[in-house]
């Protein structure tokens, strides 16, 4: 019986053709085709890279007619890649139907590491990394908006947005009014030349409006619990040196004040930072 075919799934750059990995070059001259989102930017990024491989379109709008295709090839035997234009397949991408089926088919998907705005973002934002919500694209018009805005106001874990330039600041208008002022972390043109991380409150960028250019990530702290405890700033600095004095890391240090206390981690980084 012949072996099926491995789906591999491969990021693309976000912008700096660096970010392509060794295992990523190997991978694309292992297949016998790729499946992108689309064919003209796939082959831009071929040629930049020096391979030649053929590429077939599979887009949002026929990646379920599309599957049918790959899964053929798979169960023939053929390794296969799956590229979207720019980061991971299947984030704010397409890319997950065609996993689906696969799995659904018993055919193994093999996702490849590469580069992602959403965790660039968050790990340069200042803002809690413990807990996170990755949401995507908020909805274009301000009505549903709102409404995406309403079921994710009381989270108290960070929020991650992506959105686009030309309607950044009414997106930042309605996540203030639903939102309240929290802290605010805008990654624009990540592994660009110009990357720029905009450390701000909604507050300020709303009352303080600018252009933006280039892809947005937009990272914002979570709702912070108005029943918490009042903190004794003078108390938990002295815990929180303690911590480190036996050898615990500030963030190790940070989780366990806040085990212990009951109390927001970021509350406990303004009094400690």
């Amino acid at each position: 019986m012949q072996n099926k075919g491995i789906l591999y799934l491969i990021p693309t750059p976000i912008g700096n053709l660096k970010e392509v990995s060794p295992r990523i070059l190997s991978t694309i001259d292992e297949v016998s085709c790729i499946f992108c989102e689309d064919t003209r930017n796939t082959q831009k990024l071929l040629n930049l890279l020096g391979k030649n491989k053929k590429t077939i379109s599979c887009h949002e709008h026929n990646e379920k007619i599309m599957s049918s295709k790959v899964i053929e090839l798979l169960e023939n035997g053929e390794n296969i890649a799956y590229m979207s234009d720019a980061g991971y397949p299947a984030i704010s991408d397409p890319g997950s139907i065609l996993v689906k089926e696969c799995i659904k088919n018993d055919i193994k998907v093999t996702p490849l590491s590469g580069p992602n705005a959403f965790i660039n973002a968050l790990v340069g934002s200042n803002q809690d990394t413990s807990h996170f919500i990755f949401y995507g694209f908020l909805n274009s018009k301000s009505s549903e908006r709102k409404k995406e805005l309403e079921s994710l106001k009381n989270y108290s874990f960070t929020i991650i947005f992506y959105e686009a330039p030309h309607r950044i600041n009414d997106s930042l208008k309605d996540i203030y009014e639903i939102f309240g002022n929290r802290n605010i972390t805008i990654a624009r043109e990540l592994t660009k030349l110009n990357e720029e991380f905009i450390y701000s409150t909604l507050e300020n960028l709303v009352t303080n409006q600018r252009e933006y250019k280039g892809e947005l990530v937009l990272v914002i702290e979570g709702k912070i619990n108005k029943n918490e405890p009042k903190l004794d700033h003078e108390f938990i600095k002295d815990k929180y040196d303690e911590l480190l004095k036996s050898n615990f890391s500030s963030k190790d240090a940070i989780n366990i004040l806040s085990i212990i206390y009951k109390i927001n981690k970021n509350s406990i980084k303004k009094i400690v930072y």
